[in-house]
């Protein structure tokens, strides 16, 4: 196992597309005939359809996930559990559909912990995106969870939380398992918790098939944008809980001038919180 500390300030840059094809299909996942984006440029949270994982078949892991080597950007550590648990992003120029872009991702922290749910790491890596030739366009600082795995067969256990008074504007969906797998499609996202229910009961330990962090915090923003339309100059997000196919969820904000408070809920709780701040 390599010292995590070591890929602190280790490097990539990808280069990619932001082709308008991928964000009609955006579009048409949260089930938009006209999304409540602004025409001509890649929409809030884009960035994440772009930039997609390449790995070949034969160096997938057991998860879907591919195989850590200690070659990559990320860390090879002994903890198999790995999540997305949230973004501080900060939305800086427009980046215009189907330009040629440039990602340069780094790692700026690697801390190990201990929680109720064994030994974990908690890695930092910060992206930025700019238009090819050009200034940064987006900057997001990325927290990315190493756990340890649960023993086979055992449900983890999900703890209630009292989600309070409830958000002055509401909408409620109920995730199924074909909104998740268009997601993955999407992402080219192929951890298995989001399709394959056995694997996710046996081996993971969770009740059902988990919701993507980032398509809640997706569907969290899409919300407040049907909503109030416009732009966001930044948005941050933390999941607190994990969320499951075919259960209601509630999808709320808190305006106050340029900044509103979001939420999701799901049956047990607060499942994700997060911050936008509007565009003037």
């Amino acid at each position: 196992m390599t010292d995590p500390q070591s890929f602190i300030g280790r490097s990539e840059v990808q280069k990619d597309r932001a082709e308008s094809d991928r964000f009609a299909r955006l579009a048409a996942t949260l089930d938009h005939v006209s999304p409540p984006w602004r025409p001509g440029v890649m929409p809030p949270l884009g960035h994440w359809l772009c930039f997609l994982p390449d790995a070949l078949q034969s160096a997938i892991g057991e998860d879907g996930h591919p195989v850590r080597t200690g070659t990559g950007l990320l860390p090879n550590v002994d903890l198999p559990r790995r999540m997305w648990a949230g973004s501080r992003v900060r939305f800086l120029a427009d980046v215009p559909l189907d330009s040629d872009i440039v990602r340069t991702s780094t790692v700026t922290a690697a801390t190990p912990k201990e929680g109720r749910s064994g030994k974990m790491l908690f890695v930092t890596v910060r992206h930025e995106i700019a238009v090819a030739g050009g200034d940064t366009a987006i900057i997001e600082d990325q927290d990315i969870v190493y756990r340890e795995a649960q023993p086979a067969g055992i449900v983890v256990e999900r703890r209630a939380a009292d989600p309070g008074q409830d958000d002055p504007c509401i909408r409620t969906i109920m995730p199924d398992p074909v909104l998740l797998f268009r997601y993955s499609a999407l992402t080219f996202n192929g951890h298995r918790i989001h399709y394959d229910r056995e694997y996710a009961r046996m081996q993971e330990g969770y009740p059902g098939l988990v919701v993507h962090g980032p398509l809640l915090a997706t569907l969290m923003l899409d919300h407040l944008l049907r909503e109030l339309g416009g732009s966001v100059r930044s948005f941050d997000y933390r999941a607190s809980a994990p969320t499951f196919d075919g259960e209601e969820v509630r999808l709320g904000f808190r305006r106050d001038g340029e900044r509103a408070e979001l939420r999701v809920l799901n049956p047990a709780g607060v499942a994700m919180t997060g911050t936008a701040e509007l565009a003037s």
